[in-house]
């Protein structure tokens, strides 16, 4: 992938179905106490980091977009359908303990291997496809609100390392990545 401008990657914050362990993929749920306290504090993050003349994008799902309004302290924040969290398919909905009842396999080839798994879902590799024409499209120094597991593919594919590679990839709720030069660093 041709250098990138900087990004500043968020994943939204802790959800209600996040709190129990429930997939969400293309469903949702709101935002806990928790989660806007996270979106806040992204939000002082970016303050200090000077996002000032940032293009800010969002996935479109309520709960990203809750956190990037809370973020940006704007209701105003453009949304794009190819930053939504995969979709697992039949799995939208179940708790991953009820998936691993189901296969126990799932998790064989690594912690989250299951959403290559999902019965009717996008795959990683549907996701990495998406992601991959979001970026292209970037062109400028970019926040980006997003999910978990499409945080994960948009930082490996912006620093070069497969998409395959996501479960090595760190996660978090209400966090902030600087994607620059195709490195990642984690901002506190």
């Amino acid at each position: 992938m041709a250098q990138l401008p900087d990004l500043l990657v968020l994943r939204h914050g802790e959800t209600e179905w996040n709190r129990v362990g429930r997939m969400q993929g293309t469903l949702d749920s709101p935002l806990t106490d928790t989660g806007r306290r996270q979106a806040a504090r992204q939000g002082q993050i970016l303050q200090d980091f000077n996002v000032d003349g940032w293009d800010w994008v969002s996935s479109p799902q309520g709960r990203a977009m809750a956190t990037a309004q809370i973020a940006s302290g704007r209701a105003d924040v453009a949304t794009d359908a190819r930053l939504a969290e995969i979709d697992v398919g039949d799995w939208t909905g179940v708790t991953k303990e009820q998936i691993l009842a189901q296969r126990p396999d799932a998790t064989a080839r690594g912690p989250l291997a299951w959403y290559d798994f999902a019965p009717g879902g996008e795959h990683i590799s549907g996701l990495a496809r998406r992601v991959e024409a979001f970026l292209a499209d970037v062109s400028g120094p970019t926040v980006v609100v997003t999910h978990g597991i499409t945080s994960r593919v948009i930082r490996c594919l912006a620093t070069g390392q497969s998409p395959s590679n996501y479960a090595n990839v760190s996660g978090g709720q209400g966090v902030v990545y600087h994607v620059s030069g195709g490195q990642t660093r984690l901002l506190e």
